[in-house]
C-alpha cells in the first residue's frame, strides 16, 4: 500500500492519496483545490489517480474534488447519506457515485469501506482501508472531520455558519452516537484526520498528524465521555467562531465548486497602473507585514499580512464579488497569497504588484500613508484622558477571558458593517491578542478615513502591564462590560 498525506498550513487541513503499487491505482481523500501536488505525487509514486472522494461537505475551504476529477478523469464518489436539504447537488450532473453506510469499493488490493458517522455534518463519512495484499483486517480509518487527535470535529457549523436553526444540539446527539462506532474498532487501528492544530473545525485539535484508536481511548476527552447530556454540553461549549466565510464553503460545496483548471499566475501590470486603479476604487490587499504597512503605504489599501492567517483573515473580510490586486513585498509570497485565496474560492486575483508601486506612487506626486503605533502604556493613558477610542476585535470568547473596561467589542469580522459608527473626532486604537488582527483592523480603518491607531503587543500587552508593579486595578479581566 502506497500512502501520501498532504498537509495544507493555511487550513491546517490533511488529504491523502492511497495507492495499490501492484495495480498502479490510487483514491484522494479530501483534496483541495490545488489538483496539481496530488497529480505530481501519484507520478512519483508511479500510480494513477482512478477515485476522488471527500468525507463530508466542508466549512473551512473549498473542496477540490471536481477539480481533480477534471484533471484525472478519476470516479468521483459522494456521500449518499443525510437530510435532503445537505446533499450534494452536483452529484448527478458530473456522474459520481453515491457511497452509503457500508459500501466497498476496490482500488486494486485496497479495499475502502464508507461508515456513515453524522455529527459533525449530516452525511459524513469515514472510511475504513484495508490492504488485502497483507491482511483482510483494517489498517486505518480516514475520520475527515469525525474524530480527530484529542478532540472531535464541532457539531455546531451547521447552526452557526450555515444558519440551520436549531440543529447544533440534535448534531452533537448524533456526533455522540457516531463515537460508539470508533469504539469498537481495533486499538491498533490508525486514525488519520482531517485537520490538525489551528483549525476552527474543533477547539483542541492535537497537532500530531495521526493516531491509534487505542491511543485516543486514552486520551480523547469525547472518547471517555460516556453520559450523553454532559457530552452535548462539553462538545459545544468553547467551540471558536466560525470564520464568516464558513458559510459561503458550505453552500458551494453542496452546490458544485467552480472548476479552476490551469489559468496560469495572476498578471503582472506595470506599477504605473497602480495610481489609475487605486483612484478608481481597486480592491488592493497589501500582503507585506503589518510593520512595513505601517511605515508607509497607499492610501486606501487594505493589509491582511501572509502568513499563516492569511487564508482565515482573507475569506472574512474579502468580498467574493469583487477584483482585487495584491501588493508584496516578494513575487514568491503574491503567488502563495494568491493560491490561498483560490482554496477558499476567491479566485478574482487580477494583479500582482511589488514595492515598486510605492515608488511610482509617490514619484507622481501623491503621499503614502502611514498608521501609528501605541504601546500599552500610551493607550491606556490616552484611553484615561479620553483623547482615543479603544476598539478590541477580538472573538468574543477572547473578550470574555479579559478585556479594557472602556474598550468597545467589535469582532475583526464584523468591524466593516460598523465603521460608520466610529468617530471621526479622534483617533481610534484597535488591539487584539497579539497585534495581527489589528494590523488589518487599523488598514480597514485608515482606508474608510478613521484616523487608526494600532496597538502591537495587543491584550497580551496591556494584560501584562496591568499585572505588573504600574499595572492598574482598572483593567480588571473579570468583568464583561
Amino acid at each position: 500500500m502506497i500512502v501520501r498525506r498532504f498537509y495544507e498550513p493555511q487550513l491546517a487541513q490533511y488529504s491523502y492519496l492511497i495507492g495499490c503499487g501492484a495495480t498502479h491505482s490510487a483514491i484522494v481523500i479530501d483534496p483541495v483545490r490545488d489538483a496539481e501536488q496530488y497529480v505530481a505525487a501519484a507520478a512519483q509514486a508511479n500510480v494513477r489517480i482512478t477515485h476522488v472522494t471527500e468525507t463530508h461537505i466542508h466549512a473551512d475551504f473549498l473542496s477540490g474534488t471536481r477539480e481533480l476529477v477534471a484533471r484525472t478523469g478519476a470516479k468521483m464518489l459522494l456521500s449518499g447519506e443525510g437530510v435532503p436539504e445537505w446533499r450534494y447537488g452536483f452529484a448527478a450532473t458530473d456522474d459520481a457515485q453515491l457511497l452509503r453506510n457500508g459500501d466497498m469499493l476496490d482500488v486494486g488490493r485496497i479495499r475502502v469501506t464508507a461508515q456513515h458517522t453524522p455529527g459533525h455534518t449530516p452525511e459524513h463519512l469515514s472510511f475504513l482501508i484495508k490492504d488485502l495484499a497483507t491482511s483482510e483486517e483494517p489498517v486505518a480509518i480516514a475520520t475527515g472531520d469525525f474524530v480527530f487527535v484529542g478532540d472531535v470535529g464541532r457539531p455546531d457549523l451547521l447552526e452557526r455558519a450555515a444558519n440551520e436553526t436549531g440543529t447544533m444540539d440534535a448534531s452533537a446527539r448524533q456526533l455522540f452516537a457516531s463515537l460508539g462506532r470508533i469504539r469498537k474498532l481495533p486499538d491498533y487501528l490508525q486514525i488519520w484526520p482531517g485537520h490538525g492544530a489551528g483549525s476552527a473545525c474543533g477547539k483542541s485539535l492535537g497537532d500530531m498528524p495521526s493516531s491509534t484508536v487505542g491511543y485516543e481511548r486514552l486520551a480523547n476527552w469525547a472518547l471517555s465521555e460516556r453520559d450523553v447530556d454532559t457530552f452535548v454540553e462539553r462538545v459545544l461549549e468553547g467551540q471558536p467562531e466560525a470564520p464568516a466565510y464558513f458559510g459561503i464553503m458550505k453552500r458551494l460545496n453542496r452546490d458544485g465548486p467552480p472548476v479552476l483548471g490551469n489559468r496560469g499566475d495572476p498578471p503582472e501590470p506595470p506599477a504605473e497602473t497602480l495610481a489609475a486603479l487605486g483612484h478608481a476604487g481597486a480592491l488592493v490587499v497589501d500582503i507585506r507585514s503589518p510593520e512595513r504597512f505601517a511605515r508607509a503605504h497607499i492610501p486606501g489599501t487594505l493589509n491582511i499580512p501572509w502568513g499563516s492567517s492569511f487564508t482565515t483573515l482573507a475569506g472574512s473580510l474579502l468580498p467574493y464579488d469583487h477584483d482585487l490586486y495584491l501588493l508584496a513585498d516578494e513575487r514568491g509570497n503574491a503567488l502563495e497569497a494568491a493560491r490561498a485565496l483560490s482554496l477558499i474560492g476567491l479566485d478574482r486575483v487580477a494583479g500582482m504588484f511589488d514595492e515598486k508601486a510605492l515608488i511610482v506612487w509617490v514619484e507622481g506626486g501623491q503621499a503614502l500613508s502611514r498608521i501609528r503605533q501605541f504601546t500599552p502604556a500610551e493607550v491606556i493613558e490616552r484611553v484615561a484622558a479620553n483623547s482615543v477610542m479603544l476598539v478590541d476585535v477580538r472573538s468574543q470568547s477572547e473578550w470574555e477571558q479579559g478585556h479594557h473596561p472602556s474598550a468597545r467589542h467589535i469582532p475583526l469580522g464584523d468591524l466593516p458593517r460598523a465603521l460608520a459608527s466610529l468617530p471621526r473626532d479622534r483617533p481610534v486604537a484597535v488591539h487584539c491578542q497579539a497585534g495581527t488582527r489589528s494590523a488589518v483592523a487599523a488598514s480597514l480603518l485608515s482606508a474608510a478615513s478613521i484616523e487608526a491607531v494600532n496597538v502591537p503587543a495587543g491584550w497580551a500587552g496591556i494584560d501584562a502591564l496591568r499585572n505588573g508593579a504600574n499595572g492598574s486595578e482598572a483593567l480588571s479581566p473579570s468583568r464583561v462590560s
